[in-house]
Order: structure tokens, then sequence, then C-alpha cells
């Protein structure tokens, strides 16, 4: 993370994802720096069903395998699941 704090978590690759996601709970159990975004969005489920609104990211350094990737994760309730790894 940008703060130099380290810390593995379980992420779902999606390749119906349009963003990578951060459970809010997790940003808020881990205290995860978060900044507000200039615009608010509407994010829905693959059935079509509203999952809710996006107002703020998480700046994070992510690291799989050797592959590290700056990136603003979108930060919403995932039910259980600490990230959603947008993939195309």
């Amino acid at each position: 993370m940008k703060n130099g704090k380290n810390l593995k978590v379980k992420a779902l690759v999606d390749s119906g994802c349009t963003y990578t996601e951060i459970d809010e709970q997790l940003v808020k159990d881990k205290r995860i720096q978060t900044k507000s975004i200039d615009f608010s969005f509407e994010v829905f489920n693959a059935d079509g069903t509203k999952n809710g609104e996006v107002t703020k990211v998480a700046p994070l350094e992510i690291e799989i395998n050797r592959h590290k990737e700056t990136l603003e994760a979108a930060v919403m309730a995932l039910d259980g699941t600490d990230m959603f790894l947008g993939h195309d």
C-alpha cells in the first residue's frame, strides 16, 4: 500500500469486472487510506441488480508473484471477498 503497509488478501480475478474493487469493511478494519473521487458511479452485479455506489478509491500498490502495479481500487461492499481484480 502507499503508506508502506504490507497486507496479504484473497482476490477474485474477474474478467467481467470493469474496475478493481476492495471491500469497504477491509478498508475500515485495516485503516487503508482512501480518497474521495470527483464523481460517483453505480456498480451492478452480473445479474443486473444494483450493488452500490462508489464515492471513494484506495490507492494501492499490488504485487502478484513478481508483477507490481499501482492502481486505485474502488471501495465498496464485496460481501466476504477482499478484492475483485478487474481483468480484460
